[in-house]
């Protein structure tokens, strides 16, 4: 009988010093669809929280959600985060930010690997953006530098410089950066030759397609389907010797020649840093939509060697 008593003793005093997981702040944390270069957001992210202070079970609950490129998938996670009334949501790539801007129009939401409300096409007729929209987002300026790299060091074989992309129709960013490099193209004697996909499921058969075109070189473009179908994309342009550039220093990391881009894991981190100061403050008033902060211009040594491309010193040659 002792014994029990010791237990229940010992438990009570347990109780005492940890607090109940159901009365920690709660953060919904959702991803899109499952990509290594985009999980990277999520672990800056998480990693920012910490340094504020914020550890996931310690004094706040951090509850991971991961809609594997279903759209109604999605929309069913945002609504149980809804339900749960969770302190702030975090999003992760532009699908997810518009679910959540569409579900909730006062849980704080603090969004990454996301383009500007402009681009989403979120603004009101006065300009407004929804009042509970916070996090990191980027504009299309970058895609000049990005684009310019192609045609500084790579030759044509004829003629103008033939470069090859995929976009997804459905996603804003990623029609509207075709529109810009498209102007790009003509200020570089380049040659856009671009095919749609609709799912990463779509990416081989298009991607054969436009290396069928006597392509000098492709670019992978802010395009969520493109990180999906990154392998996809990288296979078919090895077996054809045509380098890949990219917007996404995660893309480098995985095979892509080079890029002028963001660093995932600090456009994530710096999120993060924001979502702390609102936890910290409980309030929102001093908070607003940031421009991701740090691009950087890198490339793959390995695939830079095949291709016998030497890159100038302001490249940063990443492992």
């Amino acid at each position: 009988m002792r014994f029990y008593k010791l237990l229940i003793v010992l438990f009570a005093l347990t109780g005492c010093n940890s607090t109940p997981k159901s009365t920690l702040p709660q953060i919904g944390f959702v991803d899109a669809f499952e990509d290594a270069t985009i999980a990277q957001a999520k672990t800056g992210f998480v990693d920012a929280l910490a340094k504020n202070g914020f550890i996931d079970g310690k004094n706040i609950n951090i509850v991971y959600k991961n809609a594997q490129g279903s759209i109604p998938t999605l929309g069913q996670i945002l609504d149980y985060f809804v339900s749960q009334k969770v302190t702030l949501l975090a999003t992760s790539t532009t699908l997810a930010t518009l679910t959540a801007i569409q579900k909730s129009k006062t849980i704080p939401i603090f969004m990454m690997i996301s383009p500007t409300p402009k681009l989403m096409k979120i603004e009101d007729k006065d300009g407004l953006i929804p009042s509970n929209l916070f996090g990191v987002m980027e504009n299309l300026n970058y895609i000049d530098t990005s684009f310019s790299i192609m045609p500084t060091l790579i030759k044509p074989k004829s003629g103008k410089l033939r470069i090859g992309m995929v976009y997804n129709q459905a996603e804003p960013q990623s029609v509207e950066a075709l529109a810009r490099i498209n102007t790009l193209a003509a200020k570089y004697n380049a040659l856009i030759i671009a095919a749609p996909v609709n799912s990463s499921a779509d990416a081989q058969m298009v991607t054969q397609f436009l290396l069928d075109k006597n392509l000098d070189c492709f670019f992978a473009n802010p395009d969520n389907t493109v990180f999906a179908a990154f392998e996809t994309i990288l296979k078919n342009c090895n077996q054809k010797n045509i380098p890949i550039f990219t917007s996404e220093v995660g893309l480098v990391k995985r095979g892509a020649l080079a890029a002028f881009g963001a660093d995932i894991y600090l456009w994530g981190y710096q999120a993060g840093v924001q979502a702390s100061m609102y936890l910290k403050s409980g309030e929102t008033q001093n908070l607003k939509p940031e421009m991701v902060k740090v691009r950087k211009r890198v490339y793959n040594p390995q695939v830079a060697k095949k291709y016998g491309i030497t890159f100038p010193l302001n490249f940063e040659a990443i492992k």
